[in-house]
């Protein structure tokens, strides 16, 4: 099994195999919450969607939903949950995908920590890339010392480094729902851009 979580093959082996203990089955009470407050059709990115629950949701309120992964195994599993609305989840490479338009939020569910660290920097800078003025990364941040992963967790000190020169930090709460995998490790947070 390969061991490299930058790499498709990584996620194709978990996902054919079914080893997916991120995979929560439904949309976190806290984005139904969010995305009450968002206006009426934002256009909404989700990179490393897996099975796209979240997007399922989003789409069926009217947000302009674009998912992506670049494992097929998980883009078929996306696209068995969204039914007749598949056609908004893509095999597309979050770093070098060609995105017609700018998002006004990108939503983070266990995409940043399944990154190897060395891809955090160019994370934050196409995050930057990818947003509208104003727009959010919004979504479920890992706080946990975890040397190898995935999960890859992180520090406040070291999220701010990563983030807070292309971004702001205007929300940060505790989250009570957690996934076994990811329990008392993460919080809600949303980082507006500059």
């Amino acid at each position: 099994m390969a061991q490299d979580s930058s790499r498709p093959a990584f996620w194709e082996s978990r996902y054919r195999e079914h080893i997916t203990p991120w995979d929560a089955g439904d949309t976190p009470e806290r984005l139904r919450s969010y995305a009450a407050t968002l206006k009426a059709g934002a256009r909404i990115l989700i990179p490393g969607c897996g099975s796209a629950y979240e997007a399922a949701y989003l789409a069926q309120r009217g947000f302009d939903v674009l998912a992506i992964d670049f494992s097929p195994a998980a883009l078929a599993a996306a696209q068995t949950i969204l039914g007749d609305r598949r056609d908004i989840a893509l095999l597309a490479d979050f770093f070098v995908f060609g995105f017609e338009e700018r998002f006004d939020v990108i939503y983070e569910r266990a995409f940043l920590c399944a990154l190897p660290r060395p891809s955090w920097n160019d994370y934050a800078r196409r995050c930057a890339q990818l947003l509208k003025p104003a727009g959010v990364i919004a979504g479920f941040f890992f706080f946990d010392d975890t040397p190898r992963g995935p999960p890859f967790g992180t520090t406040p000190s070291e999220l701010e480094t990563l983030l807070g020169t292309d971004f702001s930090l205007i929300e940060d709460n505790a989250v009570t729902d957690s996934i076994p995998v990811f329990a008392g490790k993460e919080r809600w947070m949303v980082w507006r851009r500059r």
